[in-house]
Parts: C-alpha cells; structure tokens; sequence
C-alpha cells in the first residue's frame, strides 16, 4: 500500500487533522488484537472519509464492510442531524468489539450496525443513500455496485476502497484478484451513469458521483 515516500508519508500524516480518542483506541486495538489489521482504513484515510462526508453532509450512508468499525466513525461525523448510517459486516466474530466502540460514540443511535451476507441485505434496503462506502470482499465490488447505484440519490457518492490493490493493478501479468479490481475499476470509469475520479490515497480510493 506504501506508493510514496515514507517521509513524505509521515509529513503529511503530520499535517492532516488528528484523531478522536475513540479513534485512536480503535486503531491500537485492532492493530495489537484483530488479524488482518492492513484492512483498518486509519488516519489519513480515516481523515479523507470524514471529509468528504462532511462536505456532502448525507443523510443517509450504507458502508458495505464494517471491519472494526473505524470508517464508520468516520463517516457518521459528517451526517446531519436526523441522519442515519447503515454499516454490514458479515464477521460475527467482531460483532461485539464492533457495537462496543459504536455505543460509545456520542451519537450512537445514528449508527445502525447490521450482521449478514451484503447481497443479501441490501436488496432489502430502500435507500435513497446520499453517500457509500464499499469496502468488503473485492471480488463482489461489481455486484454491490450494481445493487447500490439505482440506490444513491442524484449527485450522491459512492467511494470505494482499495482499487489500486497494493498497486497490482498496472503489473503486466495480473493474478486473479487483480483482474477483478481492474474489471471493476474499468466498470466504473465506463458506466455513463456517473463520473469519477480514482485517487491513489493509500490503497487507492474511487470518487464515484451519480449524475
């Protein structure tokens, strides 16, 4: 995931806006008791999730893909008052960390944190979502976009992570996972449907507007 200079890394972590307490928590934690904590999205991304929520100021956000529920944090800051987030994790493992860390957010009852299978949940769901967040099982991004994206409001937002794939996505010869992402990146950028920007902020994350 490191596609700049460490140096240059840290000086612009140092020069990015700090996290919550309850942030940082999450963050030690998962990096010292959760298995794979590479997928936890952390500061600066952490940081560009709350920004862009807070421009767009949603009422509504679906996150496919809870992980340790920092994201969602993140980007429940910037919901308005009566908001509502929908964040999906199929991991009951973590399902209690996960609603511990959310009951002591201060805004708690704006998170609606649902254990199953996404395909299967969001079908159920009405929407219109002004903001989403996919970041689950990279070989279904084409199927939650599909299900999503008659979902997302006119001039909502849909990002999505990881489309870089740790860089994968320019080698010559790319392995299965990486045909997927490069499938769904070109998914995107074709789909007349929006317009989008693909911005090489850690793992790369997707811009994806609904026209």
């Amino acid at each position: 995931m490191e596609f700049i200079d460490p140096k240059l890394q840290s000086y612009s972590d140092a020069h990015t806006s700090p996290e919550s307490d309850l942030l940082k928590k999450i963050n030690r934690d998962t990096h010292s008791l959760v298995m794979k904590s590479r997928m936890l999205s952390g500061h600066m991304q952490g940081r560009f999730l709350a920004m862009i929520s807070k421009m767009i100021r949603p009422k509504t956000i679906l996150e496919i893909g809870t992980y340790t529920g920092y994201s969602a944090l993140c980007l429940a800051e910037g919901l308005q008052p009566d908001g509502k987030l929908i964040t999906i994790d199929i991991n009951e493992e973590l399902e209690s960390r996960v609603r511990g860390y959310f009951n002591t957010f201060a805004n708690a009852e704006k998170i609606d944190y649902r254990i199953g299978n996404a395909l299967k949940v969001i079908p159920q769901l009405s929407g219109p979502f002004d903001l989403v967040f996919i970041d689950a099982d990279k070989e279904n991004y084409p199927n939650y976009y599909d299900l999503v994206i008659d979902k997302v409001s006119s001039g909502g937002v849909i990002l999505a992570d990881n489309v870089l794939w740790s860089g994968k996505v320019i080698q010559t010869n790319p392995d299965k996972d990486t045909r997927n992402m490069i499938a769904f990146n070109a998914k995107v950028h074709n789909d007349q449907r929006v317009e989008n920007v693909l911005l090489p902020i850690r793992d790369g994350i997707s811009v994806i507007r609904k026209l």
